[in-house]
């Protein structure tokens, strides 16, 4: 399946239904008057979470989205039938903007979360609304009231625990790949990412979720490469994991490259718990891996792990503490929930 991270979608409610005129007349009763009913009420628009999906790549090929209109009144104070409503299925972590791309209208976190976005016309009044002492015999009706109409844009950010960061060729999707049942494409060239990859990790009892996103390089911020769009999937992220090829001839400028592109974006990735991690030590041997790593700890104020995705060499180590640093959050948030929750006496 294609990835698709970005839509834009027109979305309309229902107009409601016309009232309707009438008056009862039927044979042998005495009294008639009028029962023109009202006119039913349009459908809402509702967006709704599911965790089945993960990509944006259905609306390509659907736009426009429109609920339907309410029915008319009719007689005998018969009221129209109410539009059916119209929603719309996005996969969890959507969030859904204004046509400007940077207010945030809504952000589907949960599964099952459901809102109501627009809401459907109200259905005009049929004469038997407008019946008074002194107007007895009414002919008036009104139309229904219009629908809402708006243009948004979709914006999918991935829900992972593990954002996976660094330069091209650092080794993120041969990573991936060790460590998970994810089968991203792994080349020897740059840029063999192209779209962001999920992968389950699975540590003894605990799993977790890593997002791969296509490298990123000097000017990232500005356009260059693939740019930085592909940011937004690793923001929910409850760590980063930075990889960096120890065999570049300065692994700490490679890494001082990619935290000026994070301080560049924002969104508090730069804050965000980081685990650095030299890989492809196999193609040095453990004594000239660990001479770069003191020198890279020295340059920088940060011990890395020294890792190879290709034989396996210590990733079960990392892969732990990684899952120490995802329970760890998720245990926090449950307890933010707690204190969160009003309290009701028993």
């Amino acid at each position: 399946m294609k990835f698709l991270d970005q839509a834009k979608i027109y979305l309309e409610s229902g107009h409601g239904g016309p009232g309707c005129v009438s008056f009862r007349r039927e044979k042998y009763i005495e009294f008639g008057g009028p029962d023109g009913g009202n006119g039913g009420k349009g459908g809402d628009v509702y967006f709704e979470a599911f965790d089945t999906l993960n990509t944006l790549i259905d609306f390509r090929y659907q736009q426009h989205f429109r609920a339907r209109p309410g029915e008319h009144g009719s007689g005998r104070n018969k009221t129209g039938a109410g539009g059916e409503d119209c929603i719309i299925k996005v996969p969890v972590g959507t969030q859904i903007l204004d046509e400007d791309k940077e207010t945030i209208l809504a952000d589907m976190t949960k599964a099952g979360q459901k809102i109501l976005f627009l809401k459907g016309g109200d259905g005009g009044f049929g004469n038997t609304h407008y019946k008074s002492a002194t107007n007895q015999a009414p002919r008036k009706s009104t139309p229904g009231w219009e629908g809402q109409e708006m243009a948004v844009w979709l914006r999918l950010k991935l829900i992972a625990d593990i954002g996976l960061v660094g330069l091209p060729n650092a080794g993120k999707s041969t990573f991936l790949a060790a460590c998970s049942n994810a089968k991203p494409k792994i080349s020897d060239y740059p840029f063999t990412t192209l779209h962001p990859n999920l992968g389950v990790v699975r540590t003894g009892e605990r799993d977790f979720i890593i997002a791969d996103i296509p490298g990123l390089i000097e000017g990232a911020h500005k356009g260059q490469g693939l740019g930085d769009r592909f940011l937004g999937h690793v923001e929910r992220t409850a760590a980063l994991l930075h990889l960096i090829d120890i065999t570049e001839d300065d692994p700490a400028k490679s890494y001082k490259i990619i935290r000026s592109e994070l301080k560049k974006y924002g969104a508090g990735l730069i804050e965000r718990e980081e685990i650095i991690a030299l890989n492809k030590a196999d193609a040095l041997g453990p004594e000239l891996s660990a001479d770069i790593a003191k020198d890279f700890e020295k340059k920088t104020g940060k011990k890395p792990y020294i890792i190879s995705a290709v034989s396996g060499e210590n990733i079960d180590p990392l892969l732990f503490k990684l899952a120490e640093i995802v329970y760890k959050s998720k245990e926090d948030e449950k307890n933010k929930d707690k204190e969160d929750q009003p309290f009701e006496p028993t």
